[in-house]
């Protein structure tokens, strides 16, 4: 599967968060000054390169992601890792949690995974 650029990922953020919704939606939901065509534009090439399926059965065509968050979440995570840390998941994770500040219920959150993993519950 091709990785999302950062303006589809926006879209995609959209679509998980409200579920499947007309081009109108997405436009309402988006955070950036973009015009109405530009949105459309820009889910029907994610329809053409499979990232978005499209429903034609109501008069507004609705729009829905085609692969789940976490399986996105996982594949961006795989390319980072491999490109921006050599390939090393220690480097990624000193470099996420350096880079912004990390409350304390975060931190327990990340121990309760590190531990499940050890134990290959994960």
């Amino acid at each position: 599967m091709q990785l999302p650029t950062e303006a589809e990922l926006e879209i995609l953020n959209i679509l998980w968060a409200l579920g499947p919704s007309t081009v109108r939606d997405v436009h309402t939901a988006s955070e950036k000054e973009t015009g109405y065509t530009t949105v459309l534009k820009q889910m029907q090439v994610m329809a053409e390169k499979g990232l978005l399926a499209r429903s034609e059965q109501f008069r507004s065509h609705v729009y829905e992601a085609r692969i789940a968050k976490e399986q996105t979440q996982r594949q961006l995570a795989r390319n980072l890792v491999r490109r921006a840390f050599d390939g090393s998941a220690k480097e990624l994770v000193l470099g996420a949690l350096s880079s912004q500040k990390v409350t304390a219920k975060e931190l327990a959150e990340i121990r309760g995974i590190l531990d499940e993993y050890e134990r290959g519950s994960r």
